[in-house]
């Protein structure tokens, strides 16, 4: 199987390794910004592109804001499994940068749909996040929860 892990820098280690363990080939696709320190994602990669057990992995610099690149990606690479992971993620740097939010979170997730449902895509697999439950105080949360009442533009783009 044919697998891309999308913003697999910050989360994905641990799914990219057991793809690879079966004996899939995995796409790693992430902008590398620098929400997060640049120099441990590079460092991250670098194991990962060393490791001898991750022959089949191959990584893939680009935003998933880049529609034309995101296009290109799906058309390309021909997927079997997409794994999206990629937002830009904090709740208190929403305040401050509204629009990375819109664009990551909305638009770039409009083109990950996009590129899998044109590319025929058989599995996509998402990450949310519990903000999206607002002040819900029923514990332990579920995803039938009530999620329209958003705290924070964080949470309304997830």
């Amino acid at each position: 199987m044919r697998v891309a892990i999308i913003g697999q820098q910050a989360f994905g280690k641990a799914a990219l390794e057991a793809f690879l363990a079966r004996g899939d080939t995995v796409v790693g696709i992430d902008n590398l910004n620098d929400y997060y320190d640049p120099m441990l994602k590079q460092a991250r990669l670098q194991r990962l592109r060393e490791h001898k057990q991750h022959a089949g992995f191959s990584f893939q610099k680009l935003d998933i804001c880049d529609h034309a690149g995101m296009e290109e990606l799906f058309k390309r690479e021909r997927f079997d499994a997409v794994m999206h992971l990629a937002a830009q993620a904090g709740v208190r740097y929403s305040l401050t940068n509204p629009r990375a939010y819109i664009d990551a979170n909305v638009t770039g997730f409009t083109n990950v749909l996009e590129g899998a449902r044109h590319a025929k895509v058989g599995h996509l697999v998402f990450a949310s996040s519990s903000s999206v439950y607002g002040l819900n105080t029923r514990l332990p949360l579920a995803e039938s929860d009530n999620v329209d009442h958003p705290v924070s533009l964080y949470a309304a783009t997830k």
